[in-house]
């Protein structure tokens, strides 16, 4: 059985990462999107090298071919929730920028407790999964929480509480851990809980990751996002020797 605490210093290095919106306010737009740019794709590729070189392998040894059953689970589960739930596609012109604010909130919180579900369910299989996995969700996290801290800036709430209310969201992926560790109690659920996570992994590189780096389409930008994706692939791929 995974270690508990280990688990928990994990989640909690990642709901820190909330604050971390306050050292890109200084920042030229330029120069900040540029860092995005690289950012989001260097989270593309460490989601898609965890889902496919961690967490798939080790789901294939215990499953066998029902994994991909299990990893078709977590990619319809994870349209549901952004569709019926992650409403932080809500727009300026649909509703009150206050109204945006708190929904994208308890949309962020959704997200996170999830992440907390699939950190937690890695390190039931193994340190070395967990580790990889918390990697992999800490790098598409430090976009999303200077995306998230920039929206709740522009939707007049003051640096103080932006950082509070973005921290206690990001606090949901604790219980979420909890909840993912103490369901491996129940017969049955490791060997679905792993293939589940992969397939949040891909859903998000794919659907919410990857477009938005084909917004951007000069040129140089371009090799930036390509080489960006494949260093996060060989990150998995060196961790995946490292620990092998």
């Amino acid at each position: 059985m995974a270690d508990l605490v280990v688990i928990l210093i994990s989640v909690s290095i990642v709901s820190l990462l909330s604050f971390i919106g306050i050292l890109f306010i200084g920042l030229k737009e330029a120069f900040l999107n540029r860092i995005l740019t690289a950012l989001i794709g260097f989270a593309s590729g460490s989601l898609i090298g965890g889902a496919f070189l961690h967490l798939l392998p080790e789901a294939l040894e215990d499953s066998g071919q029902t994994t991909f059953y299990y990893v078709i689970t977590g990619i319809i589960f994870f349209f549901i929730m952004e569709k019926f739930l992650y409403w932080r596609h809500c727009h300026e012109e649909e509703c009150p920028v206050h109204t945006f604010v708190y929904l994208n909130l308890i949309g962020d919180g959704i997200h996170n407790f999830i992440d907390g579900m699939i950190i937690a369910a890695s390190f039931v299989v193994s340190n070395d999964v967990g580790v990889a996995t918390t990697l992999a969700v800490i790098f598409h996290e430090i976009p999303q929480e200077i995306g998230d801290f920039a929206v709740l800036i522009y939707g007049g709430l003051g640096k103080r509480k932006a950082l509070l209310y973005n921290f206690v969201s990001a606090l949901t992926a604790i219980a979420g851990a909890f909840i993912a560790y103490y369901l491996t109690y129940l017969q049955g659920i490791e060997p679905f809980l792993i293939p589940f996570a992969a397939g949040g992994f891909i859903y998000i590189a794919a659907t919410d990751l990857m477009p938005e780096l084909h917004r951007r389409n000069q040129t140089k930008e371009s090799i930036i996002q390509l080489v960006s994706i494949l260093t996060g692939i060989l990150l998995m791929s060196a961790l995946k020797i490292l620990y092998s």
